[in-house]
């Protein structure tokens, strides 16, 4: 099964997210606008792993603990692609979030699990394979209070892209 690690958000950064999306959508030709419920901010991405890998995932990951802390979404921006650019929702980059992904991902380094090299530049995908040209005018700020993070399942249930929990990691 394809695995990440993911801070989902609450229903009303997930209400504030979709709000710019109408704007977006509203103004470009075309796009494949994020589905709200898949809306998250991703720590780490495993790819592909087994049952017995997830076992060993949820083990890893257990062992970490963290304080609850601030996230604050504070810039829209995309990157241009020729299939059509990807709009996102920058994340500031705090200590405490560096120190969560960092820990994330040294605990699954550590665990046997191979990861992604480049830096983390948190940020969460609103849209895909958008045609047309749209410069947000408003200022963007959104304030998430993070006091879990989740070991996500992604799969395709009746052709739609469905991402499910399948464990929990509250703060300390």
């Amino acid at each position: 099964m394809r695995l990440f690690v993911a801070i989902n958000f609450s229903e009303e950064t997930k209400a504030r997210l979709c709000d710019i999306q109408r704007i977006l959508r509203s103004s470009v030709k075309s796009g494949r606008f994020t589905d709200p419920a898949n809306l998250h901010l991703t720590l780490a991405f495993l790819g592909e792993c087994s049952q017995e890998e997830v076992k060993k995932v949820k083990e890893a990951l257990s062992s970490l603990s963290f304080s609850s802390f601030d996230l604050v979404l504070d810039r829209l921006g995309c990157f241009r692609r020729n299939s059509g650019d990807l709009w996102w929702a920058g994340v500031k980059l705090t200590q405490m979030l560096q120190d969560l992904q960092a820990d994330v991902a040294k605990c699954l380094s550590t665990s046997g699990f191979i990861l992604e090299t480049r830096d983390y530049k948190p940020h969460v995908t609103i849209a895909r394979e958008v045609s047309g040209k749209y410069y947000f005018r408003d200022p963007v700020r959104i304030n998430e209070t993070v006091c879990a993070f989740d070991l996500m399942k992604s799969e395709r249930i009746n052709g739609r892209l469905t991402y499910t929990s399948i464990a929990h990691f509250d703060s300390v």
